[in-house]
C-alpha cells in the first residue's frame, strides 16, 4: 500500500467568531488524530465536537473567523500509514478508488470512480472506458475478489 493522502475530512465552513470550524467528515473515528495536514501544512485539532450543520473543530492554527472561512474547502488528510489496520475483508474506501475493474470471465470493465453507501452497505460505481457508468454492490456476492492491484465483479453484474 501506498502511503498517499486520505482525506478524513472537508472544511465547510467557520463557526462562531473564534475561529472554530464545521467539518463533513469521512470518518466516524477523527477525534484519534490529533495532528493532520490541512491544504499542504500541518495543524492541530485541539478539540471536535458534534453540530446541528457538521462537526465543528478548534485548529490550534485558526484563531478567528476570516481564518477559519479562508480555510473553506481545504481538506484535512493524514498519511495511508497513520490510518488503523484492517481486517481480512474490511477495507478504506482511498484503496478501492482508482483500481482498474475487471469482470469474472477477464473482460476488462473499466475504473472504480465512486463508492457510496445508500444505506444497505457499499455499493461501487464503475466507469467504462466510455465513459458510462455503472454500479455493483460491495458485496462477495458481486466481488468476490479484490486486492491492491484491481477488483474483480461477477460477470452477471457488470451490465
Amino acid at each position: 500500500m501506498s502511503d498517499k493522502p486520505v482525506t478524513l475530512a472537508v472544511i465547510i465552513g467557520a463557526h462562531g467568531v473564534t475561529g472554530e470550524v464545521r467539518l463533513k467528515l469521512f470518518t466516524d473515528d477523527m477525534g484519534r488524530y490529533r495532528t493532520i495536514m490541512a491544504g499542504g501544512r500541518p495543524v492541530t485539532i485541539k478539540s471536535i465536537r458534534h453540530g446541528s450543520n457538521g462537526s465543528i473543530a478548534r485548529l490550534a492554527e485558526v484563531e478567528d473567523r476570516n481564518a477559519a472561512e479562508a480555510l473553506r474547502g481545504t481538506e484535512l488528510t493524514v498519511p495511508r500509514s497513520a490510518l488503523p489496520p484492517l481486517e481480512p475483508g474490511e477495507y478504506y474506501h482511498s484503496d478501492i478508488i482508482g483500481l482498474p475493474c475487471v469482470s469474472t470471465d477477464g473482460t476488462a470493465l473499466g475504473t472504480i470512480v465512486l463508492i457510496e453507501d445508500f444505506g444497505a452497505g457499499d455499493v461501487i460505481e464503475v466507469e467504462r472506458p466510455d465513459g458510462k457508468r455503472f454500479m455493483v454492490p460491495m458485496t462477495p456476492v458481486a466481488v468476490p475478489e479484490w486486492d491492491a492491484e484491481r477488483l474483480v465483479v461477477e460477470a452477471a453484474f457488470a451490465t
